[in-house]
């Protein structure tokens, strides 16, 4: 990874893009307690100035580190059809969750905002109403191509989807493998089709 010495790239996106692909493989390494702004700073070849001069505390560096991985990572694919599409996400959502640096951020910030109430807000804030709207991208196309009712409540549906994952990957440690997304998808696609 080229490094960046110094101050010389003072506010450059380098330098800071630098910082936030750093932050995610200091924490996977580090954990969330022994993940700090000195460390960081070292890890991406900038100054600890440098850095404080974008966040003010590590939960800022990983907050932002973290939407961004997010929305490259968690953009719904559109196959045509529901069958696909479906079964895709939520594969791609475990997967994230559950197995990359990407998740194990989202597990510390998860964490963090139990207790300290202001940064739980603006976690909600700036990610969790962001990959709601993800999440339902599936059900909504689904929805205009005529896949699904015009009535389906798409939020509801949306949670008892995708809210499983993250009890497995949050509460009992499950296993969340494709099977287990397959099986999700399937069971959606049966219930909403009814009979026959």
């Amino acid at each position: 990874m080229r490094r960046h010495h110094g101050n010389r790239h003072g506010r450059s996106e380098e330098a800071r893009q630098a910082v936030l692909e750093a932050a995610d493989d200091l924490l996977a390494e580090k954990g969330f307690a022994g993940f700090t702004m000195e460390g960081l700073a070292t890890r991406a070849g900038v100054a600890k100035q440098t850095v404080y001069r974008w966040w003010g505390s590590k939960t800022a560096v990983l907050m932002d580190a973290f939407v961004t991985d997010m929305a490259e990572e968690l953009t719904p694919p559109d196959f045509g059809g529901l069958a696909l599409d479906l079964p895709a996400y939520l594969a791609r959502l475990a997967h994230v969750l559950s197995g990359t640096d990407t998740g194990a951020v989202f597990k510390a910030l998860i964490a963090q905002a139990q207790h300290d109430p202001a940064f739980g807000a603006e976690f909600r804030a700036r990610h969790i109403d962001e990959q709601r709207r993800r999440d339902r991208l599936p059900l909504e196309r689904a929805v205009r191509r005529g896949e699904l009712p015009a009535d389906l409540d798409v939020a509801a549906e949306t949670d008892r989807l995708v809210g499983p994952l993250y009890y497995r990957v949050l509460v009992t440690d499950e296993p969340v493998g494709p099977g287990y997304t397959d099986r999700l998808a399937e069971d959606f696609l049966r219930r909403v089709s009814g009979p026959g």
